[in-house]
């Protein structure tokens, strides 16, 4: 071979190689993105240094560091963190819950976040994050990384109880969650899902409860350490004979009783610890020294019959079931107590009502008025509720479920009834000068407190179907709505003489929120502020918020709110809320049509059957903006599903400022929300979540990869 052509071939060869290197170092952008994120979320860590960019080399692997990639998705993320933070904060004390300098990361970390960015890595098998100062509760979305096999969130500030979604992680091998501050009942929810795990790590903890004995039906269960937490109960006899067991670590708990008589231990088993407990009895002679097994036991710090200078006395292990049988004593006694206290209270109870019931006989009965005939009650009561789907009971007894629903409530002023004279001087007996406008659910006046605070006042004909006592029901289920992205409601006057209208009326007294509504911010009317991309986006997740707590924080849920862009509003500081939510339980609102001042079609009632549907057009709206979005279903014929589509018709604001993947992720939701089939939409829990994951894409993206870069090409 000639020289020249030796040189050539080499040249080829090399490039042939680098390029082979490349292609399998190769991601999508999407994916790098998510690094990048989850870089910025771990507040940027020492061992990320490497992840300068989106162009870095992000498959590799070191000493803390190992990404692991096939075909341009990321399939191994794994983190290695310093351990001594946890380890300081063990010898500590208990972990409170919130982030602690130096050791957690910091209070602007959210955990709920981070795995809705880690739930990106569609194809992510194997994920350890360990020592890296992760805190708060697991949350449950943590299931939606669907092709798991290994996680190992060891050795952080993790706390609560470990999401029983968990379990739904089909393909889970793997599940190290030791060394963390999880503080529930033992999870009890793993068989029925998790047939492939074999290794099971929830030490160093602070779990209560008993061993689930179910447990014991992980046939491929090979390791199982529940050490160094607080389970009670006696041990399963199962978790010795499991097929494939060979470690098993119950040290350092509080677990009592004796073993029973023929407990079988498996081939397999190669270690067993179940010192420092409070044990009684003999071990089970699969576990004893004659055995053929050859398995290491750890039994020291019980009260068993078995070495017995490293055992305690038998009083020390005993005062558990003295313990219990003085429980058992104390609560046989309360209940007593209860139950004696309950009759007396019944019997006076009984005559106290009694004597009040003929006290308001004697005062309101000669009048010959009922509280029916005052409200002109045209069906029963129960009737009536049953019509739309509150009974008097449900409404009476409505309550919060979720956790999240108490967020800001404590900060909200509670609601209070108003009376009408309060009412008439708020709006300056109604002056023509408050009026704010009209729609289905009534007029709507400008007021001023006596204290000088502004409000909006709602006013609405009172609906003929209910009594006063469900009407009064429904407004008190109305007033426990708090939440910060909700319109609140101060208060409530009925009064059954209004200026120009008859019969009973009620008046709902709102905060007034200041800055205008988010139709109005979109379309630049009347001089107003026109938001860009990453402010709407905050809007879309702010209302998001709130619609998902109407759904969620309270029995019964609220689910029929009248979504459009004009009922959300904006204070001084431009947060966002939502107005109008929840009156179709107190209006006469007819379930199959917008009403006489609204047509049909412009609200298309008859079509829309969840609130999904309806923020699926308020996200079109955000995206296209007011003037574009009345051409609905052209859009979504023609091009909502094709790029050249959605760059013809993306509001040039959105499009000066915004990543195309930030774009892409709110473009696909809102296809989903607007879906004909309402079995397809998605929750608003989904909708939410990819709310939040386009925000922290457009908060990371870099310049170059903005939305009019790639329309110019």
């Amino acid at each position: 071979m000639k020289p020249h052509m030796a040189c050539h071939y080499l040249f080829f060869l090399s490039c042939f190689c680098f390029w082979c290197v490349s292609a399998q170092q190769q991601l999508q952008s999407s994916q790098t993105q998510v690094l990048l994120q989850i870089k910025k979320q771990l507040e940027y860590p020492k061992q990320l240094e490497s992840w300068k960019d989106r162009w870095a080399v992000f498959c590799s692997s070191s000493s803390h560091v190992n990404v692991t990639c096939q075909a341009n998705f990321v399939t191994e993320l794994s983190i290695m963190g310093n351990s001594a933070s946890s380890a300081s904060a063990k010898a500590r004390g208990d972990f409170d819950g919130f982030s602690i300098p130096n050791q957690t990361l910091s209070e602007n970390f959210s955990m709920d976040s981070f795995v809705a960015t880690l739930a990106r890595l569609t194809n992510l098998k194997v994920l350890r994050l360990v020592s890296l100062g992760i805190w708060g509760p697991l949350p449950g979305k943590i299931h939606r990384l669907l092709s798991l096999e290994h996680l190992d969130l060891s050795s952080n500030f993790l706390c609560g109880s470990v999401p029983p979604k968990i379990s739904t992680i089909v393909n889970l091998q793997i599940l190290k969650l030791d060394d963390n501050f999880f503080n529930s009942t033992i999870p009890s929810l793993f068989l029925d899902s998790l047939t492939n795990l074999t290794v099971l790590d929830l030490s160093r903890n602070s779990l209560s409860g008993e061993i689930p004995k179910h447990y014991g039906s992980l046939n491929h269960l090979q390791n199982l350490d529940v050490s160094f937490n607080a389970l009670t109960g006696k041990p399963p006899s199962e978790l010795f004979s499991l097929p494939k067991i060979t470690y098993l670590n119950l040290a350092s708990n509080k677990l009592s009783g004796s073993f029973q008589n023929h407990v079988i231990c498996s081939s397999k088993l190669r270690f067993v610890d179940i010192s420092h407990n409070k044990l009684i009895g003999g071990l089970p002679s699969c576990l004893g020294t004659e055995s053929e097994n050859r398995v290491v036991v750890k039994c020291e710090g019980n009260c068993l019959s078995y070495e017995l200078q490293h055992q305690h006395e038998m009083s020390y292990c005993s005062e558990v079931h003295v313990r219990k049988k003085k429980k058992k004593e104390e609560e046989e006694a309360q209940r007593n107590g209860v139950l004696i206290g309950v009759i007396v209270g019944v019997f006076v109870g009984v005559v106290i009502l009694g004597l009040g019931f003929v006290v308001l006989c004697r005062r309101f009965c000669p009048r010959g008025m009922s509280e029916q005939h005052l409200l002109h009650k045209s069906v029963q009561d129960s009737n009536a509720a049953s019509a739309v789907g509150f009974s008097s009971e449900i409404l009476a007894n409505a309550r919060f479920i979720s956790q999240a629903s108490k967020l800001g409530r404590e900060e909200l002023p509670m609601c209070r009834p108003y009376s009408f004279e309060e009412i008439k001087e708020a709006t300056n007996n109604f002056d023509n000068s408050t009026f704010m406008g009209e729609n289905l659910y009534g007029k709507l006046y400008k007021g001023k407190l006596e204290n000088g605070k502004q409000v909006a006042i709602r006013l609405m004909p009172l609906s003929k179907k209910y009594s006063l006592r469900n009407f009064k029901l429904r407004l008190d289920l109305l007033a426990k709505l708090r939440h910060p992205h909700l319109v609140t409601l101060l208060g409530h006057c009925i009064h059954g003489v209004v200026p120009n209208d008859h019969g009973t009326n009620v008046f709902l007294v709102y905060e007034f929120v200041s800055n205008g509504s988010f139709q109005t911010c979109l379309s630049g009317n009347s001089g107003s502020k026109v938001l860009n991309w990453t402010e709407r986006l905050t809007v879309l997740i702010s209302i998001a918020k709130a619609i998902h707590f109407l759904h969620t924080g309270m029995i019964p849920g609220f689910f029929k709110n009248r979504l459009k862009t004009n009922n959300i509003l904006l204070d001084q500081h431009w947060i966002a809320k939502l107005s109008d939510y929840g009156l179709s339980i107190i209006s006469e609102e007819s379930d199959n049509c917008g009403g006489t001042r609204e047509s049909p079609k412009s609200w298309e009632m008859k079509r829309l059957e969840d609130d999904v549907h309806s923020f699926g057009f308020i996200l079109l709206e955000a995206l296209v903006g007011p003037s574009v979005s009345a051409k609905r279903e052209a859009i979504l014929l023609n091009v909502m599903d094709s790029e050249d589509g959605w760059k013809q018709i993306v509001d040039p604001i959105v499009q000066a400022k915004c990543s195309k993947e930030s774009l892409f992720v709110v473009i696909s939701i809102t296809n989903k929300c607007i879906s004909p089939e309402s079995w397809s939409r998605p929750s608003m829990e989904d909708v939410l979540w990819n709310l939040q994951y386009a925000s922290q894409l457009e908060a990371t993206a870099d310049t170059d990869q903005r939305f009019h870069s790639a329309s110019h090409h």
